[in-house]
């Protein structure tokens, strides 16, 4: 299971990218044709432990910011950070139960839903919800997929090679399998740019942000890589043979050169892809 210290470091980690989406974010919603005259008000669907809403808040300086989440222990750490940081009088935290509280989030100028959709079984049906939230011009943002991350090298010396290759795979039969076991849960071609037009919305783009770390790593990406190769290890222990589970708890020792936490061959890669749309602006 993954752990609120470990989603903390995560975000921290991916802050770069989220900064880069928000500075996006801001030239989509306030500069061009067809934009708003400010942000007023922000939803932060999935945010975690409120790296995101905090960075909307300092891009849109006039916006309230709403972090949205079913998790109480989640968004006690987003209103923690937002004091921290300055923010409390404009981040402020509101628990919803998804995808039934969807359509009694009140109105928005911007909706960020951070791989959120896919966690719910009728994924059109959420993004429809999420449309009618929007006020008229506002921009709805959702990151989806990408290039999950890449962190070591095909032969690593130890094993079988294409470990990391074996790990997706088995990653994605088990996300297929948890998608089947949600309610109401609906089959879609995850083409999102349609999804978005279906719900009522003028697709604005898709852009993907990279996060390239070379070996060697610093303490932080290598504490997170051990992170999620142990809840890798637990979450896919059926799914995978007894040599690749060797070499996962090989990778695992906090004390071998050869475990995570100290070969240098270590990287981080990933990007994240988010996906715009814009609200129809009425007459």
């Amino acid at each position: 299971m993954t752990t609120q210290p470990d989603l903390d470091r995560e975000a921290e980690l991916h802050a770069p990218f989220l900064e880069q989406a928000a500075a996006r974010l801001r030239d989509l919603a306030l500069h061009g044709d067809h934009t708003l005259a400010r942000v007023d008000r922000i939803l932060d669907l999935g945010g975690g432990p409120g790296v995101a809403s905090c960075l909307l808040a300092r891009y849109f300086p006039h916006a309230d910011v709403v972090a949205v989440a079913p998790s109480p222990a989640l968004l006690a750490r987003a209103g923690a950070r937002a004091h921290r940081e300055g923010l409390g009088h404009r981040v402020r935290t509101h628990h919803v139960d998804l995808p039934t509280d969807l359509d009694a989030l009140g109105h928005a100028d911007l909706v960020w839903a951070g791989d959120l959709v896919h966690h719910l079984g009728d994924q059109q049906a959420a993004l429809d919800a999420l449309a009618r939230v929007l006020r008229p011009g506002g921009v709805l943002a959702i990151a989806e997929r990408g290039l999950a991350p890449r962190f070591l090298p095909r032969d690593i010396g130890i094993g079988r090679p294409g470990l990391q290759a074996r790990l997706d795979a088995a990653h994605e039969d088990w996300f297929a399998d948890l998608r089947a076991g949600l309610p109401g849960t609906r089959a879609a071609v995850e083409d999102w740019p349609a999804m978005l037009a279906r719900a009522g919305l003028v697709p604005t783009g898709t852009h993907s942000f990279l996060i390239d770390l070379p070996s060697p790593l610093d303490a932080g990406p290598r504490e997170h890589l051990h992170a999620e190769l142990t809840h890798r290890r637990a979450l896919l222990a059926d799914r995978l043979d007894a040599r690749d589970l060797a070499t996962l708890d090989a990778l695992l020792d906090p004390d071998a050169d050869t475990g995570i936490l100290w070969r240098p061959d270590a990287f981080y890669l990933t990007a994240t892809t988010i996906h715009t749309a814009r609200a129809c602006t009425r007459h």
